[in-house]
């Protein structure tokens, strides 16, 4: 019943897994923190324990609904411009996902009873992608992120954690394979080692994350990448089972399509303010998209 309403709000798939502690990732964890791999991300070091226990932050948590929803565009950008990854064309999927969620924790109380619980979408200590591979909706790629067959990656996850009982299910096997295409082409030698991505390299990292100037080492290697990166996901032979999404929220905002790269290097604040108010690019500002733009322009 929870799956058959997931899918009529709109998410790809919905995988349950039973609440408790996350002992496989726990060492991953603590060696990735270790080795400073989380760069200025502090915010990675906070809430240790309940990173790996969500009935730490459910109180009688029992179960782990795990969601998909897919982001893949009808269209890409133009291709002579300045790149912005995909999951950035539309508005802010935090706000989408967040009234998806909600819908689906109203229905449960409503159909089942005094159901206590919580949505998560990417803005508090859950690791999304564990619980999305423990109740089998994909595998942890080479590239860290979740693929999944006949689907691919492009694809945002998001979790219900709720005090009730239910059916659980399995773990997919890994199809990666011997395959090291995205560890072959990541521009800025991200992915360390399989299944690593040390994100104090990631352009992703750059781009939005950090607050600094950009490290001179990495004149060059962006590829006109000014917000995210989507190389990984790119080149990845599952994704060419990729479709696009149809969620009306989530369709391109027009200027990221057919902007070119002096359109970016000449918009104003007032014209970021007021085209992208509703997007994820708001997360890095307007002196932080210059900075990448000109770090880009530069190389």
């Amino acid at each position: 019943m929870i799956k058959a309403e997931s899918k009529r709000l709109g998410f790809l798939s919905c995988g349950i897994s039973k609440a408790g502690f996350l002992e496989e990732e726990a060492p991953r964890l603590e060696t990735w923190l270790n080795q400073n791999m989380n760069g200025q991300m502090s915010y990675m070091e906070n809430h240790f324990d309940k990173r790996l226990n969500p009935t730490l932050l459910v109180d009688g948590a029992k179960s782990v609904i795990s969601l998909l929803l897919n982001y893949y565009p009808a269209e890409l950008q133009n291709q002579e411009s300045y790149k912005i990854s995909k999951y950035a064309y539309g508005q802010d999927y935090h706000h989408v996902i967040k009234e998806k969620l909600n819908e689906l924790l109203n229905f449960i109380q409503t159909e089942i009873g005094e159901v206590s619980g919580r949505a998560f979408v990417d803005s508090a200590p859950v690791l999304d992608k564990a619980w999305a591979a423990k109740s089998g909706l994909g595998w942890m790629g080479k590239n860290s992120n979740l693929i999944t067959q006949k689907i691919g990656s492009f694809y945002f996850i998001a979790e219900l954690i709720v005090d009730l009982d239910l059916a659980y299910d399995t773990p997919t096997t890994d199809h990666c394979g011997s395959c090291t295409a995205c560890i072959d082409s990541c521009p800025t030698e991200a992915i360390v080692a399989p299944y690593v991505v040390d994100g104090s390299k990631c352009i992703s990292y750059f781009t939005i994350e950090l607050k600094d100037n950009l490290p001179q080492e990495m004149k060059g290697k962006f590829d006109d990448w000014i917000f995210g990166c989507d190389v990984c996901q790119d080149v990845c032979p599952w994704n060419r089972f990729s479709k696009p999404h149809n969620e009306p929220l989530l369709r391109a905002t027009p200027e990221i399509l057919s902007y070119s790269k002096s359109d970016w290097e000449e918009i104003t604040n007032d014209t970021f303010q007021k085209v992208f108010k509703n997007s994820a690019l708001k997360r890095t500002k307007y002196e932080g998209l210059l900075r990448n733009i000109n770090f880009s322009k530069e190389s």
